[in-house]
């Protein structure tokens, strides 16, 4: 009996053991998946990490695109109104002129008077030429 009544006792003491070791396993294994669901999450980070950097550089390479595009467009712009007033300048020189040949001739010449784009500034000075666009700059 000695021997049943210590083999009953240790038996307690077994099973506690074996439920000690399952939960340590199952622990073991909460852990591990935790650890691979933390990693993959890491992953997923550095490769959107990666991906928003390449797309911040091709956005970047495209403002400076549009940026010389821009500084070249103002250039060009502050050129063209430079050439609007030197020949607003010629046209008034050129009326006057003509206003005093008319005085001093007596002959009658028809100045039409310049029309002020600024008195219609929704309207184009020149309606009937059509204003081209090339394909490159819808891409912007």
């Amino acid at each position: 009996m000695s021997s049943a009544g210590a083999k009953a006792c240790s038996d307690p003491v077994v099973g506690v053991d074996q439920r000690k070791r399952r939960r340590m396993e199952s622990n073991r294994e909460s852990a591990r998946r935790s650890r691979l669901r933390k990693q993959k999450r890491v992953e997923e980070l550095l490769n959107e990490a990666a991906t928003l950097k390449e797309e911040s550089a091709r956005m970047a390479a495209q403002a400076a695109v549009v940026e010389e595009k821009l500084v070249d467009l103002e250039s060009e712009n502050a050129v063209l109104g430079a050439q609007v007033m030197e020949l607003k300048e010629r046209l008034q020189s050129m009326n006057s002129v003509l206003r005093l040949v008319e005085e001093f001739s007596g002959i009658s010449v028809d100045i039409p008077e310049m029309p002020d784009p600024l008195l219609r500034p929704w309207q184009l000075p020149c309606p009937s030429h059509p204003i081209m666009a090339t394909a490159e700059i819808t891409h912007y």
